[in-house]
């Protein structure tokens, strides 16, 4: 499951033992979830506890489409059916409900809105000291509008709790982007990336597109947002930053296309963009997306 070479000088000895071990959890860890899951998906639906429920619901919820995440979102309410208590189910729900708002998945936004801050805010309740409700629950009461140092302060202790926490890496990456600290964010990242090089946790290469989006480095922001769309093609977030990026290139029918292809996965062009701490970082997106689809104002 894990293969790489260290080197360092003999006196750093024990840095470098804490350096392996670091980075031999963060590997395993996802390659055992992904482990447990498989072995879920083969039991018969009549043999299911609380956690089998909350794994197949990772298992489904991987893939970024709206019939997707309501199969997730069915999966974990019965989880949490069994368990009212389930924090990591809790935190999930609330992530899928998220998602059916900011997507455009739903007639009913801001219901979506108020289920998602509920279920995160039930899961810090009863599971505040779980890396997985560290790592969802403040992700989704930031993008919602809490105090994002608050909320960056639960992710940090969600990776000093498990520091090989790859999704945990992401996340703490994607709320120091919303932040406006895209040096700090693109680190957060790359640091995922390394503890899980094969079972890609989040979403990180449409982070690291974003960050070199508003870093206005455009080419490398493009490579990086075409990455996010070939590794899930049914995410909308990363159409959006690629349409702004081309027509901040002045690749105006590529960014039409891109927003065409968008409007197939979802009505929501140009969405609140508030969750953007940095008013820079909203009007350079912002006016972009506008340009891509054709809007005046």
């Amino acid at each position: 499951m894990w293969a790489d070479h260290f080197d360092g000088p003999l006196e750093d000895v024990f840095d470098l033992q804490d350096k392996v071990a670091v980075s031999v959890a963060g590997v395993i860890e996802a390659a055992l979830q992904a482990a447990e899951i498989r072995r879920t998906a083969d039991r018969p639906t009549n043999d299911l506890t609380a956690y089998d429920l909350y794994l197949r619901a990772l298992a489904t919820i991987n893939s970024q489409t709206r019939e997707r995440n309501l199969k997730a979102l069915g999966l974990l309410n019965q989880a949490i059916a069994i368990d009212p208590h389930y924090g990591p189910a809790l935190a999930w729900a609330a992530h899928c409900h998220m998602r059916l708002n900011i997507n455009g998945w739903t007639d009913e936004p801001e219901t979506a809105r108020r289920k998602a801050v509920d279920l995160a805010r039930q899961a810090l309740q009863v599971g505040g000291n779980d890396p997985d409700v560290l790592a969802n629950a403040p992700f989704v009461l930031a993008r919602f509008g809490e105090d994002i140092g608050s909320m960056m302060a639960l992710l940090d202790g969600a990776l000093a709790l498990n520091p090989s926490f790859a999704l945990g890496w992401v996340r703490s990456g994607l709320l120091r982007m919303w932040a406006g600290q895209p040096d700090t964010a693109i680190e957060h990242v790359q640091t995922s990336l390394r503890l899980s090089p094969r079972e890609r946790q989040g979403t990180p290469f449409d982070a690291i597109g974003h960050v070199y989006f508003f870093k206005r480095q455009f080419d490398e922001a493009a490579a990086n947002l075409l990455l996010a769309i070939q590794h899930d093609p049914g995410f909308p977030i990363p159409y959006r930053a690629l349409a702004a990026c081309y027509a901040h290139m002045g690749r105006l029918e590529e960014a039409r296309g891109i927003v065409a292809r968008l409007r197939a996965i979802t009505p929501e062009v140009v969405p609140n963009l508030s969750y953007l701490r940095d008013p820079e970082h909203r009007e350079l997106l912002l006016s972009g997306l506008r340009l891509a689809a054709g809007e005046t104002e």
